[in-house]
């Protein structure tokens, strides 16, 4: 579908429109929320607390990766080189991305979905699947096993070791520290801040919602998106992508900053995320989403999902 064959020139004009009020808002948001995750626990220290603040920065982690997205895009602030500078800084690098590799991978994505050649295909082909199986993926990412392996394969690919005169693996520090001092200094940040304020323990907050909620968020995001769709080998977004009606606790933890809106993004990647929701509204007043795949929650999402018995995905 072209989406230009039924929008006007005017239409699409207010819709590329970039706002650096509402960009600012989203990083004031996005961290204010982490902000007050590490106050709710210095306030009142208890499970409850500490449960609430892990589920709200695993969500803030996920929404800094949408920042990082939209940054990447550059489709958040008006400047280019702003997007570029607070799309590294407060959005990649504090969860360990470096921003030009991601949209390196991202843009590739971008132009192979819906064939073999996806780069992110692997994630995804394979669902639906078993109940039992989906437990046991979403049980590696609580216990932070899917985060090692991420982080062995990051370093991996950025050749942060070496091996050396007998042949033995070496950790080399300096590469590590060339390709991820954005990571090491934005963390010794916040870990300094707190520190200011008298909590420097709180930083653990931020490694276990790393290491547990933030995974599972990422990956019922990215499931969302294109798993268990109509035509996955298809190149029309109608029928390779998936948009997600989130709500308000949705939207705290796996839709941070309009990631829901995925087929609105794939059929038109320069709008910026603040203006989804007028074009998905736009589009379904036009009846342009009358084919789609549009979920009404992500608990409709995880039921297509696992929407084969388990003797089935065994085979």
């Amino acid at each position: 579908m072209r989406v230009a064959d039924h929008f006007s020139k005017a239409e699409m004009q207010r819709l590329y429109e970039r706002s650096d009020l509402h960009a600012w808002l989203a990083f004031f948001v996005n961290w204010g929320i982490v902000c007050f995750s590490f106050y709710l626990v210095a306030a009142w220290p208890n499970p409850l607390t500490i449960l609430i603040a892990l589920l709200l920065i695993g969500g803030r982690q996920l929404g800094f990766g949408a920042l990082m997205h939209e940054c990447g895009h550059a489709t958040l602030f008006k400047s280019r080189s702003l997007n570029q500078f607070m799309g590294k800084w407060l959005a990649a690098s504090p969860v360990f991305y470096r921003l030009d590799d991601y949209m390196n991978h991202h843009l590739e994505h971008h132009r192979k979905i819906g064939t073999t050649e996806d780069p992110d295909l692997s994630r995804y082909q394979r669902y639906p699947v078993s109940p039992g199986v989906l437990r046991g993926k979403i049980w590696r990412d609580l216990t932070g096993r899917t985060t090692l392996g991420y982080l062995r394969f990051t370093l991996n690919n950025n050749k942060v070791s070496y091996v050396d005169e007998q042949g033995r693996k070496r950790f080399d520090v300096m590469q590590f520290v060339r390709r991820f001092h954005a990571t090491l200094i934005t963390n010794l940040i916040l870990i300094g801040l707190l520190a200011l304020t008298g909590v420097p323990q709180l930083y653990l907050l931020w490694v276990v919602a790393y290491f547990s909620f933030y995974m599972v968020f990422s990956r019922i995001r990215n499931l969302a998106e294109h798993a268990a769709v109509p035509e996955l080998f298809d190149e029309n977004p109608l029928n390779n992508t998936r948009t997600t009606l989130a709500r308000w606790w949705e939207r705290l933890t796996v839709a941070p900053n309009c990631v829901n809106y995925h087929l609105e993004h794939h059929l038109v990647p320069s709008i910026p995320k603040y203006h989804l929701a007028a074009f998905h509204r736009a589009l379904r007043e036009k009846g342009l989403l009358e084919r789609a795949e549009i979920a009404k929650g992500y608990g409709e999402v995880v039921r297509k999902l696992i929407s084969i018995p388990a003797a089935q995905a065994a085979t």
